[in-house]
């Protein structure tokens, strides 16, 4: 299932009302949690507990708002001050909390140019931007998420991309950071019977990308793990025993204080929904990440 939409105000993500909702299914981003902290995944994916946003966050936000409404000009105007212009919309529209925790716009603002530098957007007819994408696999494994960008070559080619507005990460972090593209690019294969070409993460901070062009087989042994990371979380579902793991991510989780491993204690457990119609755990509000 492949949906897109318009070019939105610089907010969490939200499923699309009037979306048929289906059982519990995973995103990239939850998988991300779990591997990291099975904890961290129970407090953002069922107890739901509210985040406070990082001037990071918010930044990468509003950069992703500014290309995704660059995106829906037609593409001759898709020139860089007209990003600028798109840019003090996407400002002005923030409510005086994200006002202070934004502060200057102008790192915004050189993320915007470094976008340019990078590619010229009037040559890119993509298929869609801020796409949903949804499927499930043959282990009855629902997987979904939103992509950045597709883009479709006129021989038909498929090419996931995806902006992030931190820096590039060391050879040796590459593969965690395509694992979201290569949840995609699954997602795109079951649901579709298409096999991208390749896969783009843009790192506007600085300008540097990481491509990969993914195989049939990699991204069936990528599945076999999903597969496996859904079933560790289930084994945990009934009884809520999603354990801590303690790490230097620990410095920025906003559950300190209801941490075990800092003294806390999580809030009373509210049961996993199985496969009531009612409720999509997974489906927690999601924001562009840094």
């Amino acid at each position: 299932m492949i949906e897109t939409t318009s070019p939105t105000v610089p907010a969490p993500r939200a499923p699309q009302e009037g979306r048929t909702r289906r059982r519990p299914a995973l995103s990239p981003s939850r998988a991300g949690d779990f591997k990291q902290c099975p904890l961290l995944y129970r407090f953002r994916a069922v107890d739901r507990l509210p985040e406070r946003r990082s001037p990071a966050q918010l930044r990468g936000i509003v950069v992703h708002a500014v290309l995704e409404r660059l995106f829906a000009l037609d593409p001759p105007l898709r020139r860089p001050e007209r990003a600028h212009r798109l840019l003090a919309e996407v400002v002005a529209e923030l409510d005086d909390d994200d006002h202070a925790l934004l502060g200057d716009p102008a790192a915004a603002a050189a993320l915007v140019d470094a976008y340019f530098a990078m590619e010229d957007p009037r040559r890119l007819r993509p298929e869609a931007c801020e796409v949903y994408l949804e499927t499930e696999l043959a282990s009855g494994v629902g997987l979904r998420g939103y992509v950045d960008r597709l883009d479709v070559s006129p021989e038909g080619d498929v090419r996931i991309v995806d902006y992030k507005t931190g820096s590039a990460p060391r050879e040796v972090f590459e593969a965690r950071a395509l694992f979201q593209l290569k949840f995609y690019a699954l997602v795109l294969l079951r649901a579709r019977g298409v096999l991208p070409r390749q896969l783009r993460l843009m790192y506007l901070a600085d300008g540097q990308s990481l491509t990969h062009a993914p195989s049939v087989a990699e991204l069936e042994r990528f599945e076999r793990t999903v597969v496996a990371l859904w079933a560790a979380i289930l084994r945990a579902a009934p009884t809520g025993d999603f354990r801590p793991n303690p790490g230097r991510a620990c410095s920025w989780c906003s559950h300190q204080a209801v941490c075990p491993a800092f003294g806390g204690t999580p809030p009373d457990y509210p049961g996993w929904p199985g496969d009531s119609r009612d409720v999509r755990p997974d489906e927690t509000v999601e924001t562009a990440p840094p």
